[in-house]
């Protein structure tokens, strides 16, 4: 049996499990199963992987993206840039670190992006976040970060710094973190949403519900908004395909 899975905190509801049962389902695939291992602590990653010697392949997701990088004997250049990881391929006792979160979100943003989307706000500063950066350098669109804490770096401003001149320049923007996520589904970026328009793009790494409340306001005020759903799909594939290469 080859093992598959994902380390996370929580998982009660992650898309992963359910993805690659169907995908097993429906392409026939046999003697392959994937499965969910939340762990409290990313310190007991060595332990999961002495009980589990079967894995071959694991799916990294929130709150690990980065605190994982020391545990890697290899690292791909984008996760060594970035900082961060989100899939792991194990052969031979080594764990080599990739990044499908990057092809994800770039052939996921790329089919609404239009040619005023040259600046873009980046809603939070983990793992995810540092995915939507490296895509957005190659893509030469600028950007800031947008976190809750006061920052010395001049690439990060706090929610409370954005105003209507910043948005009127910033006509992307691209929500990594948790918040509006099911259950927690009313919630959303605290960021002033009577500023938007039809010239904005508002981008959702979340995917359950298909249309949180950060979307939904933004199409009140006529924006675009798509939701991480074809992300979730092109990594998740992405990832299997790292998994079966020689």
């Amino acid at each position: 049996m080859r093992k598959f899975g994902l380390i996370g905190y929580p998982l009660s509801h992650s898309f992963s499990p359910a993805y690659f049962a169907q995908k097993f389902a429906d392409d026939g695939i046999v003697g392959c199963s994937y499965d969910s291992f939340p762990i409290e602590d990313i310190n007991k990653l060595p332990g999961l992987l002495q009980d589990s010697p079967e894995l071959e392949g694991i799916n990294v997701t929130i709150p690990y993206k980065k605190s994982v990088i020391p545990f890697l004997s290899d690292s791909t250049e984008p996760v060594i840039k970035m900082g961060a990881c989100n899939c792991i391929k194990i052969k031979n006792g080594r764990l080599t670190g990739y990044n499908t979160d990057v092809t994800g979100f770039e052939k996921s943003l790329s089919p609404k992006l239009e040619s005023s989307h040259t600046r873009a706000l980046i809603l939070g500063t983990g793992g995810s976040a540092a995915a939507v950066e490296y895509v957005l350098e190659k893509l030469s669109i600028d950007f800031l970060f947008v976190s809750r804490k006061n920052a010395s770096d001049k690439k990060v401003i706090t929610y409370q710094g954005l105003n209507k001149e910043i948005l009127n320049q910033y006509t992307l923007i691209i929500n990594t973190t948790p918040v509006g996520m099911y259950p927690s589904i009313e919630t959303y970026p605290d960021i002033p949403y009577q500023f938007l328009s039809p010239r904005h793009y508002l981008f959702d790494l979340v995917y359950n519900p298909a249309e949180t409340l950060f979307l939904k306001k933004g199409a009140e005020m006529g924006a675009i908004t798509k939701n991480g759903s074809d992300m979730l799909v092109i990594q998740a594939e992405e990832s299997w395909k790292i998994w079966n290469e020689e």
